[in-house]
């Protein structure tokens, strides 16, 4: 059998690791920041209705552009925004990868503010981008001032701002976007992903007369739609001309399109359970709170808990209850998503036997 150290792989490749979560059987499934609550009935027949009148047409390509899917997410996401505007792929790691192959690449270089997404130097890197993470502040916030400062000292091709910010859930003021923006000449990456889960205002209303601002949207989180591999961008529509240069032929297949259509028009029903997940976060902060855990302010769907002596092992232990929650390697920190009202409840009451 040849081995991966057999292969001519790239310099900058070898003895890297795949990227990706834990995936084990556990009943109760709090790692990776999905809608535990699932999609309604209702929605799902229709969306089966929609793929089966696709599936008739799969010996032809889809519509390349996928025009009716924008003007969905256009009427969707409103701020006046058309169908120009935006464009969608397979998830919004691959629009962010889309992004990075359109601005970045050899002799080109990124800029963050860490600890933040996971998926950032792993895309810099297969685009043969320079990447740079740059601390937070305390609390993991960070300033206008701050943000300002090391943009314009930096000077980056591509910065990129995780609003709330994954894995800590801060959220970032449209004030610190203002200034990031006016402080370098680069393209400004606002990553939304979690951004139905949080009151702040969206960044979407700052792109009139910011052609290098871009809004970057998934469906997996808030629409419980992960397993669809839909993300989706808002900015100018040069930027979208952008895309098409770097896109692959028909990239997002005939059955994705139709899927996502038909979530977007059941928006109201697929968004329902956002206030429940946000209860159930707020719940997470005032019962850890009370056991003794440091839990940092968050506008996501999950929470970044600070007071494990040992995370890996509380890890374990909360595994052995059927229970999965993420360590992300800061210290001393376990991530944990907001699930159901039932599964909120299992998570608290082995936590507080463990911290006991």
């Amino acid at each position: 059998m040849t081995n991966l150290e057999d292969l001519p792989l790239r310099d900058d490749l070898k003895g890297l690791k795949p990227y990706g979560a834990p995936q084990l059987d556990v009943p109760i499934q709090l790692n990776v920041n999905e809608n535990t609550f699932g999609i309604p009935e209702a929605v799902a027949l229709d969306i089966i209705q929609e793929l089966a009148a696709e599936v008739i047409k799969l010996n032809r390509y889809p519509d390349r552009e996928f025009l009716e899917l924008r003007a969905e997410f256009a009427t969707y996401l409103g701020h006046n925004l058309t169908s120009d505007q935006i464009w969608a792929a397979n998830g919004s790691n691959e629009i962010i990868t889309q992004i990075f192959q359109a601005f970045g690449g050899p002799g080109k270089s990124a800029l963050s503010f860490g600890p933040t997404y996971s998926m950032y130097p792993n895309i810099a890197r297969i685009t043969l981008t320079s990447y740079q993470e740059l601390g937070r502040l305390a609390q993991f916030e960070v300033t206008a001032d701050y943000v300002a400062q090391q943009l314009s000292e930096h000077q980056p091709s591509i910065a990129i701002l995780c609003n709330p910010n994954n894995p800590t859930g801060t959220p970032i003021d449209n004030t610190v976007i203002e200034a990031a923006y006016n402080a370098f000449n680069g393209i400004l990456v606002v990553d939304e992903a979690y951004a139905e889960f949080s009151s702040n205002d969206s960044a979407l209303s700052l792109l009139q007369g910011r052609p290098r601002l871009i809004v970057s949207r998934t469906m997996s989180k808030a629409f419980a739609f992960a397993g669809a591999r839909v993300g989706y961008l808002a900015a100018d529509a040069a930027i979208v001309d952008a895309m098409r240069i770097v896109r692959l032929p028909y990239h997002l297949s005939a059955l994705t399109q139709a899927a996502a259509r038909a979530a977007l028009r059941h928006s109201r029903e697929m968004l329902a359970n956002v206030e429940q997940i946000k209860v159930q976060r707020d719940r997470m902060i005032t019962q850890l709170s009370a056991l003794g855990l440091r839990i940092y302010a968050s506008e996501a769907n999950f929470i970044l808990a600070e007071g494990f002596e040992n995370p890996n092992q509380v890890f374990e232990q909360l595994l052995a209850k059927g229970v999965i929650v993420r360590n992300v390697g800061i210290p001393n920190t376990l991530r944990i998503t907001a699930g159901t009202e039932a599964e909120t409840t299992k998570l608290l009451g082995e936590l507080a036997l463990i911290l006991d």
